[in-house]
């Protein structure tokens, strides 16, 4: 969000472009760096740079702890801010800010990372609930978002959960509606130039045995996609992660790729309850990178934007919302 003076405004940005400098004594690895050291070259041609947002909350948060004269506070969750994340549409007026987003992405010479989070009963009524009010609602929205696409092209996560909850069990939504909305997302979204389309998966430890979610994937438009999202804002470390999309895409018939979340994986999965909602211990993961050293693997990405909130567990704020204090201490606890 835009702040309510100049003075803000440029504040913000000389410390965006401070942190993507690496001149407040943290230089994040740029989105072209390799990943540790079992990665190498990209999979193919060269590797896109990935958006950084200058507005983020971990940015804004920074600037404030500086402020504050919390210098090594600020100094950690500059490992987040510099760092390219996702940006989630998952509201009314989706062309405009996809074409906000995909501008600011060209103007840096990088490319932006989308979500579509819209589908009609989005999280089956959990912590995340809402999307659009039915069908046509859907197709409209999905249709505005890929039009703010224009040519400019972007990697497109395509809702998040959909098609998993609906093996894992969502009484809440007709599954041949979905199956068909997000075949339409995928469909729609490939029609724009340059764009990379990935239908999320799920997670490993979520549907175990990846032959369940293969008939699910083909009815929302895999075929048509460039592949599959896993992990998202999950903690499932990079190698099960890797292992599972392998097994997936054989079971698919082959040849589909892959990207994987690993925003928050970098002390792997909780071993206790309500794994998946705000665990603590959690480290920030590998940085958002195309060199993989996998040709199956796309890239590595921080899709489920670190500090953000799972929803109202463990303490926590609503579903989306950023939470200092615990980027702070995914931020503190990653390696390197």
């Amino acid at each position: 969000m835009s702040p309510s003076s100049s003075r803000r405004l440029r504040l913000r940005v000389g410390l965006a472009a401070a942190l993507l400098l690496g001149g407040m004594g943290f230089a994040p690895a740029p989105a072209e760096t390799a990943a540790p050291a079992e990665t190498a070259a990209p999979s193919e041609g060269t590797a896109p740079a990935f958006w950084v947002d200058p507005q983020s909350a971990a940015v804004r948060q920074a600037a404030e702890w500086r402020r504050a004269g919390r210098e090594a506070d600020a100094r950690l969750i500059e490992r987040i801010a510099g760092q390219p994340q996702a940006v989630w549409l998952h509201s009314d007026g989706a062309g405009a800010a996809v074409r906000s987003h995909v501008e600011a992405a060209a103007r840096a010479g990088r490319t932006a990372v989308l979500v579509a989070y819209f589908v009609p009963h989005r999280d089956c009524g959990a912590y995340s609930s809402g999307g659009a009010r039915d069908a046509a609602h859907y197709r409209r929205w999905i249709d505005d978002f890929a039009a703010g696409l224009g040519s400019r092209g972007a990697y497109v996560i395509v809702e998040p959960d959909a098609v998993a909850q609906l093996v894992a069990g969502c009484p809440r939504a007709d599954a041949a509606e979905r199956y068909g909305l997000l075949a339409h997302a995928v469909e729609r979204l490939k029609r724009q130039p340059h764009t990379r389309v990935y239908v999320d998966a799920g997670n490993a430890s979520w549907i175990p045995d990846e032959r369940r979610l293969v008939a699910p994937l083909r009815k929302a438009g895999i075929a048509k996609a460039d592949g599959f999202a896993l992990n998202v804002s999950n903690h499932q470390t990079n190698a099960t992660s890797s292992a599972y999309a392998h097994r997936l895409a054989r079971e698919l018939g082959g040849g589909k790729h892959f990207v994987i979340d690993s925003s928050r994986n970098g002390n792997g999965p909780y071993q206790g309850p309500q794994a998946w909602c705000n665990p603590p211990g959690r480290a920030l993961g590998t940085p958002p990178t195309t060199r993989t050293g996998d040709p199956s693997l796309d890239a590595y990405l921080w899709i489920k934007r670190p500090g953000e909130s799972d929803g109202t567990c463990r303490g926590g704020p609503r579903a989306g919302q950023w939470w200092p204090e615990y980027a702070l201490g995914l931020a503190r606890r990653a390696r390197g």
